[in-house]
């Protein structure tokens, strides 16, 4: 490689390992509670004002297995 090709090509390695840590793990689940009849449902995001969001959080769809906090 030239010295002349370095300035084009420094940037776009810098691109390339920044976007390879730029990854990211998936979003949690959470119970979501009715405020209206209590009933239940896990989801990954709200459901709106009608809902609350209980505190912890899980790693699969059903809500059985726990996040490990970090």
């Amino acid at each position: 490689m030239s010295i002349r090709r370095l300035p084009i090509a420094l940037p776009a390695v810098l691109l390339l390992l920044a976007s390879a840590a730029a990854s990211g793990a998936p979003a949690p689940w959470y119970w979501w509670v009715s405020k209206l009849d209590g009933s239940r449902v896990c989801r990954q995001s709200g459901l709106g004002e009608g809902w609350t969001q209980e505190p912890v959080a899980f790693k699969d769809a059903r809500c059985r297995i726990r996040l490990d906090p970090r």
